[in-house]
């Protein structure tokens, strides 16, 4: 009976989960699973679908999530996938791999190292890859409530699709703040926002907020709604400078 309601949970999620387009901005505050035991954790999900009118549209979306934890160390591994295809064109692709290392120095600072590899046909990015370091702060934390803060430097190099490919090399302080808001065990929500200035120029400001809300619908299923909005000054040309999204999924974890 359990193996049958674990499939069956699985199929779920496989065959419901919606697709989404990344932002630039990967948040990963909402990645962050809190656990006071050690070992590892993870979820996966997966979503395909197949529609034929006036014509055929396919589209699939795959995530995967990793981590391990010890007494003072906390490994962070993040995939993603996914694609949207119509009438012989790809109108939405995107990937992003990401590994994030973290080490409790005491009860309030953690230090931070991580990378990232990144590409998204939307927004135009051929390639983004980020390397940086810097602080964690824990504000405040109960059964509850949890308030963290951080300040990074990261190195970024991307480079643009186009006629005329452009390619970046800068350095960003990337500055965050973020809640976790925990009332009871079927219930979570996230909410970080982001602050990112390019430092040979201050006016070029990426600023990023993101909601997450996940309701568990069981040990190992849950709903989850999450609200995106993302503001950069200097977008790659012919990119509005303001994105947002709202999507609602089904999470599978293990």
């Amino acid at each position: 009976m359990c193996i049958l309601r674990s499939i069956l949970c699985l199929f779920i999620c496989c065959s419901f989960l919606p697709f989404y387009s990344r932002a630039q901005i990967v948040n990963i505050e909402k990645s962050r699973m809190q656990s006071d035991t050690t070992g590892w954790m993870g979820s996966a999900g997966a979503a395909l679908s197949l529609t034929k009118n006036t014509q055929q549209v396919f589209s699939s979306d795959l995530d995967t999530h990793l981590q391990y934890k010890s007494a003072k160390s906390l490994y962070l591994i993040l995939g993603s996938y996914g694609f949207l295809k119509g009438a012989n064109n790809r109108l939405i692709d995107h990937a992003f791999l990401h590994f994030r290392y973290n080490y409790k120095m005491s009860k309030v600072v953690r230090w931070e190292l991580f990378t990232q590899l990144q590409k998204n046909t939307i927004t135009l990015i051929k390639s983004r890859f980020l390397l940086g370091t810097g602080p964690r702060f824990k504000i405040f934390s109960n059964k509850t409530l949890r308030l963290y803060a951080g300040t990074l430097i990261m190195y970024e190099q991307e480079q643009e699709t186009g006629s005329l490919p452009i390619l970046h090399k800068d350095v960003r302080n990337s500055n965050y703040f973020s809640f976790s808001f925990t009332p009871n065990k079927m219930l979570e929500i996230i909410s970080t926002s982001f602050y990112q200035p390019l430092l040979k120029q201050w006016n070029d400001c990426r600023f990023l907020t993101q909601i997450s809300v996940k309701a568990k619908a069981g040990k190992q299923l849950a709903v989850k709604i999450n609200w995106n909005y993302l503001n950069d000054p200097f977008p790659a040309k012919g990119i509005p400078s303001v994105n947002y999204s709202l999507s609602t999924g089904v999470e599978y974890d293990f």
